[in-house]
């Protein structure tokens, strides 16, 4: 099996995109009040989700380098050099796994379908931003 050769700057880079693409998306200027709603989150929860969030926002960077590098690695493997095949290696990828991941979760934690459409609506454009930068900087 041939050596990849993975860029870890745009490794980084997609992986910080991908967190600020979460700050703007969950903010109270896109998806905030529907997602709270689409939870079902009570102030009190609110509240005391603040006093893990540190922990939460660490662990989710972590989630957001790993898929990062695991997409390098495909993107590599399949040979793609330009944009749009990293954005749609991205989408084949959100389709296949975390689409269905988390749309099987929603249905059997009786959360409402709003709660997949804007949680997997993130990780689709997290994937496609990856992609993008991924595939344009080998």
């Amino acid at each position: 099996m041939p050596a990849i050769h993975i860029n870890i700057w745009a490794v980084l880079v997609a992986t910080i995109a991908t967190f600020m693409l979460g700050g703007l998306w969950y903010s109270p200027l896109l998806f905030a009040k529907q997602w709270v709603a689409s939870h079902g989150y009570t102030p009190e929860q609110l509240e005391a989700m603040k006093g893990t969030a540190a922990k939460a926002y660490g662990l989710s960077f972590l989630c957001w380098l790993v898929m990062a590098l695991m997409l390098a690695v495909l993107i590599g493997r399949f040979g793609l050099d330009s944009a749009m095949g990293g954005m749609k290696l991205g989408v084949v990828c959100w389709v296949g796994f975390s689409a269905t991941v988390g749309l099987s979760a929603v249905l059997f934690s009786g959360k409402k379908f709003a709660t997949w459409f804007i949680d997997g609506g993130y990780q689709l454009a997290s994937v496609i931003v990856m992609g993008a930068i991924l595939g344009t900087w080998p």
